[in-house]
């Protein structure tokens, strides 16, 4: 079946707005993406995992595997324990950093302190990715749920949610560096830190209960 023009562009519209307005709420991925963007510390593989990490997920969406998922309710529950635990722990450290914060802790004109390796980096981001179940009712069961509704135009409903993926992590981690010249003050990454320590401990919490 062919497809005018104007409606793939409408398709891949609304799986933009759809995919960005999941995307965008406050979470803990978001905080992750924007501390080290801050910091300027392995914004590119974290952007890079995370915005793939979406591609791979909504693409299962829309492919129909949300029905496979819902049939293994145990599987979520696992995840939501194991992803709860964790971002607990990430949560604390936060907090101890408000507490007990680094002398080194502003940027500078070097590009800032280091948050721990490269590797470190790409693990925590793999494991706030993979182990937030919420990622798994966003992308596979919801999104993909909605490119049902557009039929055959599903994969294009899909593109655009991926690129509403690739355009919000792109822009907070590498917009981040505009808040350099605010975060080149100790104080304020203890704000930044209180507020992701408040973000990981909760939803830590709400998934440890919900599981």
């Amino acid at each position: 079946m062919t497809h005018s023009t104007s409606g793939i562009v409408a398709a891949v519209l609304a799986g933009f707005g759809t995919g960005l307005s999941l995307i965008v709420a406050i979470g803990a991925q978001n905080a992750f993406v924007l501390r080290q963007g801050a910091h300027r510390h392995a914004v590119l593989a974290v952007v890079a995992i995370c915005a793939l990490s979406d591609a791979l997920l909504i693409g299962l969406g829309v492919a129909g595997v949300g029905a496979v998922v819902t049939a293994w309710p145990a599987a979520l529950t696992a995840v939501g324990l194991a992803g709860g635990g964790f971002l607990i722990c990430y949560g604390l450290l936060a907090a101890r950093r408000v507490l007990r914060p680094s002398p080194d802790a502003a940027l500078t004109t070097g590009g800032g302190a280091a948050t721990g390796s490269a590797r470190a980096a790409v693990l925590t981001c793999l494991a706030m990715t993979w182990l937030n179940p919420h990622v798994y009712l966003d992308t596979v069961l919801l999104l993909g749920s909605v490119a049902t509704d557009h039929g055959s135009l599903r994969w294009a409903f899909g593109a655009g949610a991926v690129l509403a993926s690739l355009t919000w992590f792109a822009t907070l981690g590498y917009g981040a560096r505009l808040l350099s010249g605010l975060l080149a003050r100790p104080g304020a990454w203890r704000v930044l830190d209180g507020v992701v320590a408040a973000t990981m401990v909760t939803m830590g919490g709400m998934l440890v209960l919900g599981a």
